[in-house]
Formats: C-alpha cells, structure tokens, sequence
C-alpha cells in the first residue's frame, strides 16, 4: 500500500531550501533517491542541496563528475545549518549517518526520513517507511508524483539506477511485476539503461578487479557449506592500488556459491572496528543478526559495523550465524 506522502509534500510546499542526506558509504539507491527528488525540487523553484557523509565512491564518479552538485559533508558542519528542513533516505539508523548524525541531533528544523529498511531508530522527525518498496528509487518517483511533477529524464535515469542496483539488476527476491512496470515507466520517461549499465559494471579499474581476486583467494567457508565468508584489510588498498568504496560488491561473491545460505564480508575500518556486509538466501533472517551488533537492514540483506578488531568480529559473527542457522533449521 503506498505511503500517505502528505506530511512530506507539506513541509515541501512550506519550505524553500533542503538539506538531502543518505547513509555513509552511499549506494546508488541512495544517491540516486537524493538526486531524483533535489532535480525535482529544483523544478518547483526549491534549493535542494545533495549531501553525503563520506567519500564518494569512484564507481559513482560519473554521476557528479565536477562535483557540482553532491557536497560532503565534514564537522562541525555550520556551511549547511542554514537550511529550512532535512530529509534523510535510504536509511533511518544513527550509526548509518556517521559525523551527520552528531550534526543532526543540533539542528533544529523539521527532519523527515524517506527508507525501506526494516530497522529504524528515531532520528527526531517524522519518518516515511515503505519496507515492501524494493528500492528508494520507488519512493522517490512517488514522492515526484505527490508533488504534482513528472520526473525530468536526468531524475528518471537515476531512479532506474536506484530501483535496478538495489534489486541485483532485477535479479534478486525483491523483484517483482511492479519492479518492471516501473522501470518501463522511467525508461518512458527517458532513463537509458545500457550506458548505465556498462559504467556501473563494465568500467572497473584494473585496482578494483585486483581486490576482488584478493577476497577470492581468502573466501572461506563454513557449517557444512552453508556459511561463506571473505575479508578485506587496510593493507589491501595500499597493495591493490583500490579504495574502500571498491568492496561494494564483494559480498555477491560468497552469497553465489552453491549450497550458502548466509554470506559475510568483513572490512577493516581505518578507524578501527569492523564493517560486516550480511546476505542470506531464504531460511536466515540477516537483519535480526545484524541487530545483535548494532546494525540491521533487510531480511536478505543487512549491514552493522562492530568496534571490535576483524578476527574477534569474525568469529562473534560466524557463532552467531551458526546459531542463526540452527535456528531456522
């Protein structure tokens, strides 16, 4: 059922400037969310400024090329209090807001958040959750159409980006006859999915391709099979020549052996701790295991981040998915 959008069209037809902010690490469903509902706003006249917490991915360079329109965002962050509200999508957890989240807790303007994640804590406004959505994307063009606008081709395009890359490329459970009806609407609308897709998969650098056989080599597994895992070391970066936004798909690796049903990453944070990317097949619930270390997501596809070192993390995890394995028989 779709959302009632009326408390957000509200504050839109209230408000002049927006501050548009996703989680850390931003994806394509998040960034692609941002920049579809800021080129709307634009269109009604509305400031509308696209934000992120940490670097931008080279994999998403050529959405921004210049960096014209996607700022980041750095403490304390006082060049964007003067904003009349804030909208947060693609997520609704503190720990995925990263510095913003420090920054968000001060400012003192109205705050939505727009997410499909099943996991949400309360950021301080009202919050918009669809967690039958396959993607933002969706909410987003629902958002333009509650506004009263047809999307432009440049926001149809990256909502394609946004509804195609969170479901695998059609590929995965997620996907459903709505999924496809949507996408043939925003391709009406002018969306061009091959040269999106040639840049998002077949334009690697030679680094990347280097830390993905890196991950291959140390892929591991365990409970008879059922359990895949690899991880990832700071070091790898300075000897593959790739960056951190380079592990994005690493997880896809061990979820696509024969016979898993959850699949792990493991990544060394530069500050410390451990990021662990979840993905499960059907029998294992991954967002209630990624809640045991403070993160969560979706029932297939979750992600936490753990204070711990990476080989503690490791096997707190593994118990714990052996558990989760149990469990559900």
């Amino acid at each position: 059922m779709p959302l009632d959008w009326t408390p957000l069209v509200d504050l839109i037809r209230r408000h002049q400037t927006f501050l548009l902010m996703t989680h850390v690490r931003p994806d394509a469903d998040g960034l692609g969310s941002q920049l579809a509902v800021a080129d709307a706003l634009a269109g009604m006249g509305k400031t509308a400024r696209v934000v992120i917490a940490s670097k931008l991915a080279p994999r998403y360079a050529f959405l921004d090329p210049n960096r014209d329109v996607i700022e980041d965002f750095r403490l304390p962050g006082d060049n964007f209090r003067k904003v009349d509200a804030v909208i947060v999508m693609d997520t609704g957890t503190w720990n995925q807001l990263g510095d913003f989240g420090t920054f968000l807790r001060t400012l003192n303007v109205p705050k939505m958040v727009v997410d499909h994640h099943r996991t949400q804590d309360d950021l301080g406004g009202i919050a918009l959750v669809d967690t039958s959505a396959e993607a933002t994307g969706r909410l987003a063009y629902e958002i333009i159409r509650a506004l009263g606008q047809t999307p432009s081709k440049r926001a149809a395009h990256h909502m394609f980006m946004a509804l195609a890359l969170d479901t695998g490329w059609f590929r995965h459970s997620n996907t459903t006859a709505e999924t496809f009806h949507l996408a043939e609407e925003l391709v009406r609308l002018g969306a061009d999915p091959p040269p999106l897709y040639e840049q998002l998969f077949e334009c690697a650098p030679v680094s990347r391709l280097k830390l993905v056989g890196t991950a291959l080599q140390r892929m591991q597994v365990r409970a008879g099979g059922k359990i895949a895992f690899t991880e990832v070391y700071l070091r790898d970066y300075e000897a593959t020549g790739a960056v951190p936004g380079d592990t994005e798909d690493l997880i896809n690796y061990p979820r696509s052996i024969d016979g898993v049903e959850v699949a792990l990453l493991f990544i060394e944070q530069p500050g410390g701790g451990t990021k662990i990317s979840f993905r499960s097949r059907a029998k294992v619930d991954v967002s209630a295991l990624a809640e045991k270390f403070q993160g969560g997501g979706h029932k297939r596809a979750s992600g936490a981040q753990s204070a711990g070192d990476l080989a503690t993390t490791r096997e707190l995890v593994l118990a714990a998915a052996e558990d989760a394995l149990r469990a559900a028989g």
